[in-house]
This record gives structure tokens, C-alpha cells and sequence, in this order.
């Protein structure tokens, strides 16, 4: 489980890197961050 939260998070990074270089960043673009900072975070402490 914590290695497809790793890789959803890795996901949801590069596609809001992407959208913020190519499209104009709307608010939807950086909820990609946030979900991605979370599930990272979630992988963190379920870890320790």
C-alpha cells in the first residue's frame, strides 16, 4: 500500500508540474499538489 501511495503521489506531481508550465494555473492544477503533499504524508506516518 505504501508504495502506490509513493506512486500516485509521484503522479500527481508531475502532472501538476506539467500543468503549471503549460496551461494556466487554475486552482485545479494545485490541488494536485495538495493531494500529492497528503498522500505522501500519509505514507510517512503509516510508516513510523
Amino acid at each position: 500500500m505504501r508504495g502506490l501511495l509513493y506512486i500516485i503521489a509521484v503522479i500527481l506531481i508531475i502532472g501538476w508540474a506539467l500543468g503549471v508550465f503549460y496551461y494556466s494555473a487554475t486552482g485545479l492544477i494545485h490541488v494536485l499538489i495538495v493531494i500529492a503533499v497528503v498522500a505522501l504524508l500519509l505514507g510517512i506516518i503509516r510508516r513510523a
